[in-house]
């Protein structure tokens, strides 16, 4: 660094805070380190008794933290998000509409590795609103080698680091399973407790049916409703390994291919994931989605919204972060609970 007269510190970098002191009123950073001056700054600081500056000296080795943050901007950000002016090298990154945000962790990772560069973000794959905040990126040093940032480029590669994918609107049917439902000894709870869930996206149902635990009355109705245009399919009940529960015989029957019968998620292991006609979901929902708060429903349904085929590798990767705390005071998705 070096010190140069005020009056001639325009387009200069500050390398330290510039406090102003008015007794009784204020005390705090006038102008923070990494500050550029500009032609209207000279009257105030002037004022605040600086007639000299310490600025960094121009060196085409090097960038500004504002410049390499931009850098790390145009890496990050993707489609459907946007971004809040650079502020004292730290730029962030919110949702422009509803979705699922998914991060390249694995660049994500390699990136932070290289020193002297940080982006943090939401956990991958969590579901976001229009104005969350995503992410957020800067550079450790006040000014960091050009070399650093062309190593932080060539990590990242072309593709975006971050991306938030769109919900579909979709047609759904319910077909509640049980012999108790069905036979109207008890009221049905779990079609109240899905539409809840589903109220959350646009969703049309398209039909409900309560039918008692024959699997062949159960995969009729899931034929049924595929051949009426529905693209999701939600079976509750009969989903433990009891020989009366009969839903994943039933779904199975169907032909669909099954991805997963068991998932590494409390609440919710008894769920099964199908698929019928390559790319039509069938939810197997087991019985807490009827009465706990958060399970395997809220870590699927948003992604499946996004028209995402999950794996088996998906479900299985649930199972780090997979364990809701049912805290008395809900406040998913900002908690742990499916994130990585």
């Amino acid at each position: 660094m070096k010190q140069i007269n005020t009056v001639d510190a325009v387009g200069h970098v500050l390398c330290h805070d510039l406090t102003r002191i008015v007794p009784g009123e204020t005390k705090d950073a006038m102008f923070r380190k990494g500050h550029i001056v500009k032609a209207e700054d000279i009257p105030m600081l002037l004022s605040m008794g600086k007639e000299h500056l310490f600025v960094w000296e121009n060196d085409d080795t090097v960038l500004h933290e504002n410049d390499a943050a931009e850098i790390l901007c145009t890496l990050s950000i993707g489609p459907r998000m946007f971004r809040n002016e650079v502020k004292e090298g730290k730029i962030e990154i919110f949702a422009a509409e509803d979705g699922i945000f998914e991060v390249d962790v694995a660049r994500l990772q390699q990136v932070n590795a290289i020193g002297d560069v940080m982006i943090a973000t939401r956990g991958d794959h969590s579901p976001v609103k229009k104005g969350d905040k995503l992410a957020g990126m800067r550079v450790i040093p006040l000014v960091i080698p050009k070399t650093t940032m062309e190593l932080t480029k060539k990590t990242c590669g072309t593709e975006p680091l971050l991306r938030v994918k769109p919900y579909f609107p979709k047609k759904a049917a319910m077909i509640i399973t049980g012999s108790e439902v069905f036979s109207g000894r008890i009221k049905d709870q779990f079609g109240p407790a899905i539409e809840r869930k589903i109220s959350e996206f646009q969703v049309d149902i398209i039909g409900k049916t309560i039918v008692g635990d024959k699997p062949e009355d159960i995969a009729l109705e899931i034929k049924k409703y595929i051949e009426l245009g529905a693209d999701l399919i939600l079976c509750t009940g009969g989903m433990s390994v009891d020989p009366d529960d009969t839903t994943p015989t039933a779904i199975k029957s169907t032909g669909a291919k099954i991805v997963s019968y068991g998932a590494p998620v409390l609440p919710g292991a008894m769920f099964l994931l199908a698929y019928a006609a390559g790319n039509i979901p069938i939810l197997g929902l087991p019985g807490c989605v009827m009465y706990s708060k958060r399970t395997i429903f809220d870590l699927v349904l948003p992604r499946i919204m996004a028209d995402e085929i999950i794996t088996i590798e998906d479900l299985s990767a649930l199972g780090h972060g997979g364990l809701c705390l049912d805290c008395k005071v809900c406040i998913y998705p900002n908690c742990g609970f499916g994130k990585v």
